[in-house]
């Protein structure tokens, strides 16, 4: 068996089983129970320490 067919056939059946779980497995880790909280101070973090909106600079006045 030439090593082109070995990792052909590696390819259909082993290695997509594997990204299969992994993708479950990504799936399931993002959406398991209690993650909600750390997924939701993720989301606001760019929003934190912001007390009022920048100064316009005189350039983007004129």
């Amino acid at each position: 068996m030439d090593s082109y067919s070995f990792l052909r056939e590696l390819a259909d059946s082993w290695v997509l089983l594997l990204l299969v779980l992994f993708f479950l497995g990504t799936v399931l880790f993002a959406f398991r129970p209690g993650s909600h909280p750390l997924h939701r101070d993720a989301a606001e973090s760019i929003f934190r320490n912001e007390k009022k909106p920048a100064a316009a600079s005189q350039e983007e006045v004129e």
